[in-house]
C-alpha cells in the first residue's frame, strides 16, 4: 500500500465502516460481542486483546471513539501508512495486556485505550525525535486535545480509565521504540 493521500484516506474510511459494521452486528446480537473485551486475568481473554479495540457498547461510545480514531489516526498518517499500522499493532497489543494484567474485573472494550496511544505517541514522537514536524503535531494536539490528559484519572465507574491510561504509556513506549529501531537503521547503513 503506497503513501498516496488517496490510500490514507481510504484507510481512514475503511477503519470508520468496520468499526460501524462490527458495531451493528453487535447491536443485532444484543451485545454480545462484548464477552470478546478483555477481563483482567482471564486466560480465555487473552487473545481478546486484538479485538476488544473495535467493540463498542453503545452508539454514544461508537462515535465518541469514531472521532478519536479518526483525528489521532490521520496525524500519524502523516509520518505514513506503515509506521501507522505498525504503531497502531503495537499500542493495541501492549494496552490490552496492561489492561489484561492491571484492569478493574470487568469486560474492557472500545477503541480508547488505542486512541489514547496514538495522542500520547505524537507527543511523545516531538521528545524523541526533536524534528521541526513532530513538534508541530505535538504542539497542535497539546493545544487542541491538551485536556485528554484528564482521561487517565479514574472517573465514571462505566469508563475504562485503565484502558486511557494503559493507551497512553503504550504510545509513549511506541514512540521510544519507533525512535531506537529509526536511529539503528540509520546507524546500520552508516556502518554498512
Amino acid at each position: 500500500m503506497t503513501n498516496s493521500i488517496d490510500n490514507k484516506i481510504k484507510l481512514l474510511a475503511w477503519l470508520v465502516i468496520f468499526l460501524t459494521a462490527i458495531h451493528l452486528l453487535n447491536s443485532f446480537l444484543n451485545n454480545s460481542l462484548s464477552t470478546f473485551g478483555i477481563y483482567p486475568g482471564s486466560v480465555r481473554t487473552l487473545p481478546h486483546i486484538i479485538f476488544a479495540p473495535f467493540i463498542h457498547g453503545s452508539w454514544g461510545h461508537l462515535l465518541n471513539n469514531l472521532f478519536g480514531i479518526t483525528v489521532f489516526s490521520s496525524l500519524c498518517l502523516l509520518r505514513g501508512i506503515g509506521f501507522y499500522l505498525r504503531s497502531s499493532l503495537f499500542i493495541i497489543v501492549v494496552t490490552g495486556t496492561i489492561v489484561w494484567l492491571f484492569g478493574r474485573p470487568a469486560f474492557h472494550i472500545g477503541a480508547s485505550g488505542w486512541i489514547f496511544g496514538l495522542w500520547s505517541l505524537s507527543i511523545a514522537m516531538a521528545w524523541f525525535q526533536r524534528k521541526f514536524f513532530n513538534i508541530v503535531i505535538a504542539l497542535f494536539i497539546v493545544i487542541f486535545y491538551g485536556g485528554m490528559v484528564f482521561g487517565v484519572l479514574p472517573g465514571r465507574a462505566e469508563v475504562s480509565f485503565e484502558s486511557h491510561l494503559a493507551g497512553a504509556l503504550a504510545g509513549i513506549l511506541c514512540a521510544w521504540v519507533m525512535t531506537n529501531r529509526t536511529q539503528g537503521q540509520r546507524g546500520k547503513k552508516r556502518g554498512g
